[in-house]
């Protein structure tokens, strides 16, 4: 465990720290991260000592209270913070509250502006799915060594803006297994094979909890079959409550409760003596 103070100065304790995930990459160890988007899932993910997380920048205080030491990202999304600005405003803030690192979606000047600041900042590199048109569409990049050497320019360019870390997404295995060889980053990678320092998954896929998952997710788990037995079941209880309220029989004597008889008759005596309000 590692003793530190936050961003917003407080005391705190850490199982990893940027400096470890440095050193854990020299190591050629591999880590974990996976998507939480509440105080539950952290928690959970947090017992079963899963490395990192990556988090709302809106749910960082409640999931920083679930889970105290584990490492922490806070995700700005394409939807937030649209100017360097407010970027670096959301950033302090989301910091302040807790969080180890910043994700940003942005441009490498916003990377930048972030980073002046002291922040560990993490930019995108390889599919980008908010701006996959510009792809062609949801696909694999890195196939051809041209789209592969255009990565190690990516990392390249992260470096150079203040970039600690990078997440790298549906890149081809053998070209990311090569140029991260040229780069010091930190690459966190989802649908990228084997060779990432840290391996990502969204809580949702490997939990069994998605439909339709992407090729590169794997279920772990059956949340999904508990979800809909979970769904039946309380359909099946509201459509009984509904039955019974119909037919007269909910609420009963059971759930109902009982005037004593003698303050009964005294209510029927006193309503009895009422005089109407208008003659």
């Amino acid at each position: 465990m590692k003793s530190i103070y936050t961003y917003g100065g407080q005391y705190a304790q850490r199982h990893l720290t940027v400096d470890c995930l440095f050193k854990h990459k020299a190591a050629g160890k591999r880590l974990t991260q996976v998507t939480a988007f509440d105080a539950e899932e952290a928690a959970v993910a947090a017992e079963q000592q899963i490395d990192t997380l990556t988090v709302d920048c809106d749910q960082v205080e409640p999931i920083r209270a679930a889970a105290p030491n584990i490492f922490v990202t806070a995700a700005q999304y394409m939807r937030q913070h649209v100017t360097e600005d407010e970027a670096l405003g959301g950033a302090i803030d989301a910091m302040v509250k807790g969080a180890d690192a910043i994700y940003s979606p942005r441009g490498l000047s916003t990377v930048e502006r972030i980073a002046r600041e002291g922040i560990s900042v993490q930019g995108h590199t390889g599919l980008f799915p908010a701006r996959a048109t510009q792809f062609g569409g949801l696909r694999t990049i890195g196939k051809t060594a041209q789209e592969a050497l255009g990565l190690l320019d990516d990392f390249r360019r992260l470096e150079e803006a203040g970039a600690y870390c990078a997440e790298v997404e549906c890149v081809a295995e053998e070209a990311l297994a090569e140029i991260k060889k040229h780069s010091k980053l930190i690459l966190v990678t989802i649908g990228a094979g084997s060779s990432g320092d840290i391996i990502r998954s969204y809580m949702s896929d490997l939990s069994g909890d998605t439909e339709d998952p992407p090729r590169h997710a794997r279920a772990f788990g059956d949340v999904g079959s508990i979800r809909k037995a979970l769904r039946a079941e309380r359909a099946r209880a509201l459509a009984g409550y509904r039955a019974a309220v119909l037919d007269g029989s909910f609420p009963d004597a059971t759930t109902s409760i009982a005037m004593p008889p003698e303050e009964l008759e005294k209510v029927k005596e006193g309503l009895q003596k009422l005089r109407p309000l208008h003659q």
